[in-house]
């Protein structure tokens, strides 16, 4: 708990009002008068959303109020258009986001030939987190096996904390932070403990955790499979609804790969909105603790509650706006009625 004691420290006890950055100058809350969606896809256009942007954020983190530490950034022709800079550098617990960052390292062992997703590990009742998020306390039933591919689904869809565990047990704790330091990300790291096959999720700062978003979507991270799978599951209809998605149809759900995470007064969310070709056009950290409520990790949390709103008025300010890069086209929603 030093990191919290910290970081409280550095940024002050109580409601911090957060101003997005905008090529370094201070965005007015004026910029973004309601009913009001931006249009085109020039330069100028694309500045004028950037500064809407980062003017919902700041509207938006100072009525939630407590502290707010965030990156946000606009994909451009060229080089992507920052909108937030709020703290970015700060390294602070990532909680649940960092289940991204696990992925990563198991799928770059895929990757590698050094694992496979049908690979099987066991589930026994001591390796159950009991009373956390997930499916695989409510089973019962264990011994049982289960593969690699299932319990990463597990972890990036339904936030299942023994999926945590069971990823140590094919790439420890060692192994993760090594290899995220090899691709770039010294301060994403799981925080490693006795056993050497389980970590606590560990610490990012939100600049790292948006440009290893970014590298993902831009394919430099995994390969086009693992990429797939990665966003795939972070855009299913399972994965997290409650924040920066809660407002939005199953369509402009389907456009939002987006992971969150939740521990102590921390409410924290990091993803990537795609345009309607699947191309990225925002991508986002957005990490917050300190706003009242910290018994309440539900969708009435007043930072989750602000996450839905920025959510859904950077849907309608980039309605007509095209992403850059890459496309990841979404797959098609199909419900089923059994049979």
């Amino acid at each position: 708990m030093t990191i919290r004691m910290d970081r409280r420290t550095a940024l002050g006890l109580g409601t911090m009002a957060t101003a997005g950055t905008v090529f370094g100058s201070a965005v007015p809350a004026a910029a973004d008068p309601d009913g009001e969606t931006a249009t085109g896809g020039g330069p100028r256009d694309r500045e004028r959303l950037a500064a809407r942007i980062a003017a919902v954020f700041q509207r938006e983190s100072t009525r939630a109020g407590g502290n707010w530490q965030a990156y946000v950034s606009l994909t451009g022709p060229d080089e992507p258009l920052v909108a937030v800079d709020e703290s970015a550098d700060l390294r602070i617990e990532a909680y649940s986001v960092n289940k991204i960052a696990v992925a990563v390292a198991v799928l770059d062992k895929v990757d590698r030939g050094l694992l496979t997703l049908d690979h099987q590990v066991e589930v026994t009742q001591a390796i159950v987190v009991t009373g956390g998020d997930g499916i695989f306390s409510l089973d019962g039933a264990y011994p049982s096996l289960v593969t690699v591919g299932h319990v990463l689904a597990n972890l990036l869809t339904v936030s299942d904390d023994t999926a945590v565990r069971l990823c140590g047990l094919v790439c420890p704790a060692a192994e993760v932070n090594q290899i995220l330091v090899a691709k770039g990300f010294p301060n994403t790291q799981v925080q490693p403990v006795a056993n050497p096959n389980r970590f606590f999720l560990g610490t990012s700062t939100p600049r790292e955790t948006h440009n290893l978003l970014c590298a993902l979507v831009g394919g430099t991270l995994l390969s086009p499979a693992s990429t797939d799978l990665v966003l795939r599951l972070l855009r299913s209809p399972v994965a997290f609804t409650d924040g920066v998605r809660r407002e939005m149809s199953s369509a402009e759900r389907a456009r939002v790969a987006t992971k969150a995470g939740w521990f102590v007064d921390a409410r924290h969310e990091a993803g990537v909105i795609f345009d309607t070709a699947g191309a990225p056009l925002v991508t986002y950290a957005l990490f917050a603790d300190g706003q009242a409520g910290a018994d309440d990790f539900g969708a009435t949390h007043p930072a989750v509650q602000a996450r839905a709103r920025w959510g859904r008025r950077v849907m309608d300010l980039t309605a007509g706006f095209g992403g850059a890069g890459v496309a990841h086209r979404r797959q098609p929603y199909r419900p089923s009625n059994g049979g």
